[in-house]
C-alpha cells in the first residue's frame, strides 16, 4: 500500500479548503470591483508571498543548476494560472458562485486526466475516472439543486470551463516544476509570471478597476489580502508541496474538495438555503474523494 502519498492527499485537501473560500470572499468585495482586478491583484500580492518565503527560508543557499529549457514551463506554467485566475472570477461572477466553482473546479480533473494521458501515456486508473466522476456528479447536484445551470450565464459557464482547463496545464506544468526547485521556488517562478501578465490584462480590460478598489475602502483591501496571502499564496504553497507525493491528475480531483467548501460557506456565511440536493452532493463528494484516495494509494 503506498502509504508516501499521505503527506499529499492531506496536503492537497487542506488547499481545496482554502481555494472553497474564494468565491465567499469575492461575495464581500462588492459586485463594483471588477473581477479582472481581483484575480491579477491575487496573483500580484502572492508573487510577493512567495519573493518573502525564499528570501528567508533560502537565503544562503546554493542554487541548482538550472535546466535547459526550463524557461518555457515558467512560461507556460505562469501564463495557465494567469488564464485560470482571469477566467475563474469573471465566470463565478456571472455563472454565480455555486455553479462557477462546480464548472471550473469539475471539469479541471477531466482535463488533467485527459492530458496526462496524452503527455505521459499514463492515464489513471479506472478507479480514478469512478471516484471523480462521483465528486463532479456531487458538485454538478449542489449546482443544480440552487437551480444555478437555468439562470447561469452561457459567457460565464464558457469562462470557468477555460478556468478548468487553464488549472489542468497549471498542474501538470508544476509538478514537472516541483523537481527542479522548492515549492516556494517553483511558486515564485509561476506566480511572478501570472502577475505580470494579469495585471496589464485587467487594465485593458477594466481600466477604472483601481480606483474602484480604492472607492471600497478597507474592505476591498483586506478581502484582496486574504485572496493573496491565504486563498493563493498559503494554498498554492500547500498544493504545490503536495505534488512531490501525487500525480497531478490525482491533486486536480482532491481540488473538488473546493466546491464542497465553497458550498458549507454559501449556506452558513451567506445564507443559501440548504436542500436535499446539497446534502446528496456533500456524500457523491466525499466518496467519489475517498476512492479517488484509494486509487492513488
Amino acid at each position: 500500500m503506498k502509504t508516501s502519498s499521505w503527506p499529499g492527499i492531506v496536503l492537497a485537501l487542506s488547499a481545496a479548503v482554502l481555494w472553497g473560500t474564494t468565491g465567499t470572499s469575492q461575495h464581500f468585495a462588492g459586485a463594483r470591483l471588477s473581477s479582472y482586478w481581483i484575480g491579477g491583484l491575487r496573483l500580484a500580492i502572492a508573487a510577493v508571498f512567495f519573493a518573502l518565503l525564499v528570501g528567508a527560508t533560502e537565503r544562503g543557499r546554493a542554487a541548482r543548476p538550472r535546466v535547459p529549457g526550463l524557461w518555457r514551463r515558467q512560461l507556460l506554467a505562469g501564463t495557465a494560472i494567469a488564464a485560470y485566475n482571469l477566467a475563474f472570477f469573471a465566470g463565478v461572477r456571472l455563472a454565480g458562485v455555486a455553479v462557477g466553482t462546480t464548472i471550473a473546479i469539475g471539469s479541471g480533473p477531466l482535463f488533467a486526466g485527459a492530458l496526462q494521458a496524452l503527455v505521459t501515456r499514463r492515464p489513471p486508473v479506472a478507479l480514478w475516472w469512478l471516484g471523480t466522476g462521483l465528486a463532479i456528479g456531487g458538485g454538478a447536484a449542489i449546482a443544480l439543486g440552487n437551480g444555478g445551470v437555468a439562470s447561469a450565464d452561457l459567457t460565464g459557464l464558457a469562462l470557468c470551463l477555460s478556468a478548468g482547463f487553464s488549472y489542468a496545464v497549471y498542474t501538470l506544468t508544476a509538478k514537472s516544476l516541483a523537481t527542479h526547485a522548492s515549492p516556494a521556488r517553483a511558486s515564485l517562478w509561476v506566480f511572478g509570471t501570472a502577475a505580470v501578465i494579469a495585471l496589464p490584462a485587467a487594465w485593458l480590460i477594466a481600466p477604472s478597476g483601481g480606483v474602484d478598489l480604492l472607492a471600497t475602502g478597507g474592505r476591498g483591501w483586506l478581502v484582496v489580502a486574504w485572496l493573496g496571502v491565504m486563498a493563493t499564496g498559503v494554498a498554492y504553497l500547500l498544493f504545490s508541496s503536495a505534488l512531490r507525493f501525487i500525480s497531478a491528475a490525482t491533486g486536480v480531483a482532491l481540488a473538488l474538495g473546493e466546491p464542497l467548501t465553497a458550498f458549507a460557506l454559501a449556506v452558513l456565511v451567506l445564507g443559501e438555503p440548504l436542500r436535499a440536493s446539497g446534502l446528496a452532493g456533500i456524500a457523491l463528494i466525499l466518496a467519489g474523494l475517498a476512492l479517488v484516495v484509494r486509487a492513488e494509494r
